[in-house]
């Protein structure tokens, strides 16, 4: 019998080497953007950079529960709910203290690097959408993707404003939808890895 439910999906063996793909193109630009975002001291390039190397790393995640029972894969998900949670706060955190005490970044380095990190999160949103529908594990990857691509879109628009203001305001304020967009997609790969436990349990018993 065909299952069609989420939680059923197995990913294939080409999935796994689009995760390795993706890997690499997140820790590359982790590399990249955190040296970016000191030079130019942009807190939306920093969160970014933050944001890249979460994705990085929830993508061995994923790799590593890739074929695993969907109790332990779930379990993963929640660890990466969790961590997109204490980043979004990071982010609200450091735009806070910017805000106070942060200095105009440098708009330039800001287009540069978000130009070139949007780049890669459209190519790694592009390999992953064909497998944005499955269980919470591979939601969380495709969303994670997702976000990334729009927050260097947001990166972008904020260089060109900085550069006409003068301010730093909308650097923050793309910081602030960046840690708004990772809240959204923390409390959402929560709730689904929740169900999916809770189910887990249910057919156990």
């Amino acid at each position: 019998m065909s299952c069609c439910q989420p939680s059923c999906v197995t990913p294939s063996p080409t999935y796994a080497k689009v995760l390795w793909a993706v890997l690499a193109i997140n820790f590359v630009m982790f590399l990249v953007e955190i040296l970016g975002g000191l030079l130019s001291g942009s807190t939306a390039l920093l969160a970014d950079a933050l944001d890249f190397f979460g994705d990085a790393f929830n993508y061995g995640l994923s790799l590593w529960v890739l074929n695993r029972a969907l109790s332990l894969r779930a379990k993963a998900s929640l660890l990466k709910g969790y961590s997109l949670l204490i980043l979004a706060i990071f982010i609200l955190l450091t735009s806070v203290y910017r805000l106070v005490w942060g200095d105009v970044p440098n708009h330039f380095e800001m287009s540069l690097i978000g130009g070139l990190a949007l780049l890669a999160n459209v190519i790694s949103a592009l390999l992953l959408y064909r497998y944005r529908q499955g269980d919470s594990n591979m939601t969380s990857v495709w969303l994670c993707s997702r976000n990334d691509a729009i927050g260097n879109i947001l990166v972008v628009f904020a260089s060109m404003a900085v550069y006409y203001s003068q301010s730093n305001l909308p650097d923050l304020l793309v910081a602030g939808v960046m840690a708004w967009l990772a809240l959204q997609a923390g409390i959402r790969i929560i709730g689904q890895a929740t169900q999916e436990l809770q189910k887990e349990n249910e057919t156990g018993d």
